[in-house]
């Protein structure tokens, strides 16, 4: 028997760190950022049916697709950022959910940022969600290398923090304490394998 746990959280919550920290309790994880990477080659679902909605300028010189030209695209508006998501959500759902079905047992755990907003969070037992102030939030994502405008405008076209924490079963606070949010991790994983025996 598994248990199904969708994670997520808002741009440069943590969201990563906090999956790897599950992974090393002994969850089996899914970066759905990894999986639309890889639907995002050439000749995968992904790269075709971006082509095909913005055509070939959002294309690299080696035929790869330029995140960032796709992005310019892609966040203007909300309205944009809805047609991505329309576009690329459900391929990435198929292939977690292909990913899930070869697992016959545990906890699985998949971290993707859009689970509330594209209705996905029907497909799983349980959500934790990582929160993070706004002001911790934007300094991340600019110290990634963003410029405030960008993540501006990203965070206006996610869910708001407090409907985000409408939705979890469980929240994991991620605000700079790696000790705090390893322990509250640890914390959860407890009560989700109490979950997945019940």
């Amino acid at each position: 028997m598994i248990l199904r746990v969708g994670l997520t959280g808002g741009i440069a919550s943590g969201k990563s760190t906090i999956r790897e920290m599950f992974a090393k309790l002994g969850a089996t994880t899914i970066d759905a950022d990894k999986l639309v990477a890889e639907l995002y080659q050439p000749g995968a679902g992904g790269h075709d049916a971006l082509v095909r909605t913005y055509g070939p300028e959002i294309l690299r010189p080696d035929g790869e697709v330029d995140r960032e030209k796709l992005a310019a695209i892609a966040f203007r508006s909300a309205e944009d950022a809805q047609k991505l998501n329309r576009l690329i959500h459900p391929l990435v759902l198929d292939e977690a959910d292909r990913r899930i079905s070869a697992i016959a047992d545990g906890i699985v755990i998949v971290e993707a940022t859009l689970l509330i907003e594209s209705g996905a969070v029907l497909r799983y037992d349980k959500l934790v969600v990582v929160d993070v102030d706004p002001a911790t939030q934007i300094a991340r994502a600019v110290g990634r290398g963003m410029s405030r405008d960008e993540v501006t405008r990203r965070i206006a076209n996610q869910l708001p923090r407090e409907e985000r924490l409408r939705h979890a079963d469980y929240v994991i606070e991620n605000n700079g304490d790696l000790a705090a949010a390893e322990t509250r991790t640890r914390e959860v994983y407890q009560e989700l394998l109490e979950e997945l025996n019940s």
